[in-house]
C-alpha cells in the first residue's frame, strides 16, 4: 500500500509539474507581449482560443501521463483504453464504463481531484490573463 501511495504522489507532482511548466511558459508569452492588447471581438477571440487550444494540450499531455501509467501496470486491456479511462476520471465525468482492477482503484479518485485542481488553475490562468491584458488597460486610463 505504501509503494502504491509513493507511485500515486509521483504522478500526481509529474502532473504539476507538467502544469506549472506549461503554464509558466504560456504565462511569460502572454505577460511580455508588447503589443497593445485590442478591444474588437477577434483579436480578443483569437486570444482567447489560442489560450484555450494551449491549455487543452496541457491537460491532455497530464493525461497521457496517467494512461501510460494504467496501461504500463496493465490495469487496462490496451493504451486507447487506458487513455479514454484516464480522460474521463481527469475530467470527473465518471462514465463507469471501465473501471481500475481493485488493487489501483484508488488511483481513480485520486486522478479525479488532481484533474479538478489543474482546471481549477487552468481557469485562474485564464482570468490572469484576461484581467491583465484587457482589464489593466482600462486601468491606465482612468489614472490619466
Amino acid at each position: 500500500m505504501i509503494a502504491k501511495l509513493l507511485i500515486l504522489f509521483c504522478l500526481v507532482a509529474i502532473t504539476v509539474t507538467i502544469h506549472a511548466a506549461g503554464l509558466g511558459w504560456a504565462l511569460s508569452q502572454a505577460l511580455h507581449s508588447t503589443e497593445r492588447p485590442q478591444k474588437q471581438f477577434w483579436p480578443i477571440t483569437w486570444l482567447l482560443i489560442r489560450i484555450a487550444w494551449l491549455l487543452i494540450v496541457i491537460h491532455m499531455l497530464e493525461i497521457a501521463v496517467w494512461a501510460f501509467f494504467f496501461w504500463w501496470e496493465k490495469c487496462l486491456p490496451n493504451f486507447e483504453s487506458a487513455f479514454y479511462f484516464s480522460g474521463v476520471t481527469y475530467a470527473t465525468l465518471g462514465y463507469g464504463d471501465l473501471l481500475l482492477p481493485k488493487e489501483w482503484r484508488l488511483f481513480g479518485p485520486l486522478e479525479a481531484l488532481t484533474g479538478n485542481l489543474m482546471v481549477g488553475l487552468s481557469i485562474a490562468f485564464f482570468f490572469a490573463v484576461v484581467s491583465r491584458k484587457f482589464l489593466y488597460r482600462t486601468v491606465e486610463r482612468s489614472q490619466a
